[in-house]
């Protein structure tokens, strides 16, 4: 993640690594390969650190990563704290400062070295004019969120491809163009997501299942079957 910052300028607000994933939360800062490049270069040199160090081949990642677009408003500080506070709910800590491989203790002092989060870019976007002033009201944030029972599993962070508001999430949904066509914007009040939507395919797809069935219609014995 060092690497990818000073190559790329990858903008990193929060992280978490675990033993099997890796949580980021990242800046988009308008150039459109800094991410994806960013992430092809953590994923694939982790890959292959750690097929050197096994003397193993093949994949080393399950799956492809997954994106969630997040509003820089309540919701990315709602975020930061939810990363933070995954190896709580994993039942590994009690508290986010007693994991050494995330963000919290970061954000609580800065390294002078090898630091990954982008504190400056952090502490404009939640708007604190010093990193002290953001480090004593995350602390805050992290004890309320304990004290509140926020450190659930919440799939909104792992399952949905914007989370904001509504103004936010549409607008998203609209870049996204045809990419969206299956996704929904929900949510109430000032929380919005944009995800799959609970209706069956079927429903989703039926102009051009209209469409398709004159061509998918095979006579047997003077019946149609539509496949």
């Amino acid at each position: 993640m060092f690497e990818a910052r000073n190559r790329y300028d990858f903008c990193i607000l929060n992280y978490t690594v675990t033993s099997n994933h890796v949580h980021l939360l990242v800046r988009d800062n308008g150039e459109r390969d800094v991410i994806p490049n960013s992430i092809q270069l953590i994923a694939g040199r982790t890959g292959q650190e750690f097929n050197q160090r096994k003397t193993r081949k093949g994949a080393y990642w399950e799956d492809r990563h997954h994106a969630t677009a997040v509003d820089t408003d309540k919701h990315l500080i709602q975020c930061l704290v939810y990363i933070d506070l995954n190896m709580v709910r994993a039942g590994v800590v009690e508290h986010p400062s007693e994991w050494a491989f995330g963000g919290y203790n970061e954000i609580q002092c800065p390294r002078q070295r090898y630091g990954l989060i982008d504190h400056d870019e952090l502490r404009s976007l939640l708007d604190f004019g010093s990193m002290g002033d953001l480090a004593i009201a995350y602390r805050g944030w992290i004890e309320e969120s304990l004290k509140e029972g926020g450190h659930f599993r919440d799939e909104k962070w792992t399952e949905s491809i914007a989370v904001g508001s509504e103004s936010f999430v549409v607008t998203t949904k609209e870049r996204l163009g045809f990419k969206a066509r299956a996704r929904e914007v929900i949510g109430e009040g000032s929380s919005y997501e944009l995800k799959e939507s609970p209706a069956p395919y079927s429903s989703i797809f039926e102009h051009e299942n209209e469409v398709l069935r004159p061509q998918n219609q095979y006579f047997w014995d003077g019946s149609a079957l539509i496949s």
